[in-house]
């Protein structure tokens, strides 16, 4: 039996699978949510002593960057040690990887039914990148080595936002007045997208219609602007949204390039599945390949929104198989 972890900034999802014939079944899940828990160990506690399996081995995908079997996590309070966790839990066979290095690892187990094409370009065979906005920007790549992907993490969502013509270059800079360094982060996640949203409120772009002010204030205000959007009951709403995907499709286009991504790029993360009809339109492809002199390259890349929202527990769970000898005869 493998445990695997999905953890975000927002929620928790811990799961088991077990092998089957080659490929991993999923036996039981949960979701906890990450703020109310004073660490991941405790979460995990929960989920063990109220399950009546054992598993052998373990694997966490976090949202933080891992080094050496530690990891701070970048939008929550915590402070995670493999070699602690893996006590707490009385599990000597336990990883930490990034949680897009998760996401990596699961697209190997996803089918066309988990996966919705935003461009008509045949698979081909090469390197393949993933890119998802949730409650921060992940960034992982796929080394193709020949035979098989390899998979490693990177933290391209900090990386300098570039803006593109003048409303992005006055994003930039109300941005920069906010928070000093404006990464891509800063604009492609949930909190990114409410910060697009007070952009053009503040720059007089429109008007936010009676009520809606109230009800950003409660609940989740990137989903309430989301949910206006594609509802068409905010222009606002509208322009924020488009605005985002436009950001979105240049920075994918810009990982695309960087891992040189020729056997595709997928989106992942819990935003893009929700704004699927958005993300279908012109802007986030016409945006991915304004690349200039590179723009045949770009045109050849397929691009796939990942819909299955099991990718990241799948991703662990397969990382966790793949390297379960290694783990068991480290911890023996």
């Amino acid at each position: 039996m493998i445990l695997a972890g999905d953890i975000g900034g927002t929620n928790a999802r811990l799961a088991y699978f077990q092998p089957q014939n080659g490929d991993l079944h999923l036996v039981c899940e949960r979701v906890f949510p990450s703020r109310e828990y004073s660490e991941l160990g405790d979460i995990v506690s929960t989920f063990l002593k109220d399950s009546a399996a054992r598993p052998e081995v373990a694997c966490f995908g976090i949202a933080g960057p891992v080094r050496n079997g530690r990891v701070e996590t970048s939008n929550l309070p915590w402070i995670i040690e493999q070699s602690r966790l893996a006590r707490q839990i009385q599990l000597p066979a336990t990883l930490l990887i990034n949680d897009l290095e998760a996401s990596a690892w699961g697209i190997g187990g996803l089918t066309s039914q988990d996966l919705t094409p935003l461009n008509s370009v045949a698979k081909s065979v090469g390197n393949q990148a993933v890119i998802a906005p949730g409650t921060g920007l992940g960034e992982a790549g796929l080394f193709w080595d020949g035979s098989q992907h390899q998979v490693f993490a990177c933290e391209g969502g900090h990386a300098d936002f570039a803006p593109q013509g003048e409303l992005q270059i006055e994003l930039l800079q109300f941005l920069g007045s906010r928070y000093g360094h404006v990464s891509y982060e800063r604009i492609l996640s949930g909190p990114g997208l409410v910060n697009v949203y007070e952009f053009l409120l503040k720059k007089g772009c429109g008007e936010e219609p009676a009520g809606f002010a109230a009800q950003r204030s409660k609940g989740d205000p990137a989903a309430a602007i989301s949910h206006a959007a594609l509802s068409g009951t905010n222009r606002l709403a509208e322009d924020a949204l488009d605005l985002w995907i436009s950001v979105y499709g240049a920075e994918a286009g810009n990982l695309a390039l960087k891992a040189m991504a020729t056997g595709g790029i997928f989106l992942g993360g819990g935003i893009s599945p929700k704004i699927l009809p958005r993300l279908t339109g012109p802007l986030f492809m016409r945006a991915f390949l304004e690349k200039g002199r590179l723009r045949p390259l770009l045109e050849s890349i397929s691009v796939q929104v990942i819909t299955n929202d099991k990718a990241g527990l799948l991703g662990a769970a397969r990382c966790a198989a793949a390297k379960s000898s290694t783990v068991l005869a480290g911890a023996s």
